[in-house]
Order: structure tokens, then C-alpha cells, then sequence
């Protein structure tokens, strides 16, 4: 579902434990930024690739909210339950298309908000799409891997 090329330079933006940045390194020769706040992560990620015998990983230990990495580099961002967390995320979002090359793609997986009785943090399909525009994306495709989860493909158009 993923439009990924050999030579793309991705960010996985809150990698967690290397969910995704350990498969997509293996599935690209371009490099893999690895972006989490929390080093004990990062360290499993490390361990991970080091097993895996991954060289394109690279460890980034950053707050979310900020993105140090050069405008116009970055070929995929992918972001996996996390956007939910930040407040406001239009500024995010702006970042995130900056880092991005033109028509670089942002990979958005959330979960749906449970109904009205959610206190969470979750946020709609349609409140992401929402973002997502007002930050000069463009969401070409949308797809439901689970009940309760949505995955968007949005693409740099600036």
C-alpha cells in the first residue's frame, strides 16, 4: 500500500520500536531516519538492525514536535499512531511538508475515535484530512486495514 522506491530516503516519525523502519530498510538502499523521543527505543531499533545486518538505519533521538532535518530530503514520512499526540499538529504538519521532497508522500495509520464517549486523543479520518490540507497536502488514497484503524497516503503538491 506503500508507494516505495529503492533509492527513497524515508523518516518514521515516533519509530518506536522499528515497527516499520526495520521492513522498509530492508526494502530500500536509501537511508531510514528512525525518529523517536525515547532512547530505550532507539537502542532496540540499533539492536534490530544490527541482527537484521541493516546499515541504512539512522537513529534520531528528537522531540516530535521538532524536525531538524534539511527542507526537501526526505522522500516518505511515514507516521504511525502518534500524530494523535500532538496539539496543535498544523505546525507539525508544516514541518513535515518542508522535510519532504516535492511530491513526497506523508503515510498517515491512525485509530478511528471510539464514538462521542472517547476522551482520547484521537483524531477522525475527516479532522486528519482536514489538517492535512490546511498544511498543503493532498490525500490520494485511503485505506481501512482494520476496523479500527485508517491509514492515509498524502502527497506534497507545494
Amino acid at each position: 500500500m506503500i508507494p516505495l522506491k529503492e533509492s527513497d530516503s524515508i523518516l518514521d516519525f515516533g519509530a518506536g520500536t522499528g515497527y516499520f523502519s526495520i521492513p522498509v530498510a530492508k526494502r530500500t538502499k536509501g537511508k531510514v531516519f528512525a525518529l523517536d523521543i525515547d532512547a530505550a527505543m532507539l537502542e532496540i531499533i540499533k539492536e534490530k538492525a544490527l541482527k537484521e545486518q541493516l546499515t541504512n538505519i539512522v537513529p534520531l533521538q528528537e522531540s516530535i514536535e521538532e524536525l531538524y532535518l534539511p527542507d526537501g530530503t526526505i522522500d516518505m514520512i511515514i507516521a504511525s499512531l502518534v500524530l494523535h499526540e500532538i496539539r496543535p499538529l498544523g505546525p507539525l504538519l508544516q514541518q513535515m511538508r518542508n522535510v519532504l521532497k516535492k511530491e513526497g508522500y506523508l503515510i498517515c495509520l491512525e485509530l478511528v475515535p471510539k464514538g462521542s464517549s472517547d476522551k482520547g486523543p484521537r483524531i477522525t479520518l475527516q479532522g486528519m484530512e482536514l489538517e492535512m490540507a490546511k498544511a498543503g497536502f493532498q490525500v490520494t488514497e485511503k485505506f481501512f486495514p482494520a476496523e479500527s484503524l485508517y491509514m492515509l497516503v498524502a502527497q506534497n503538491t507545494n
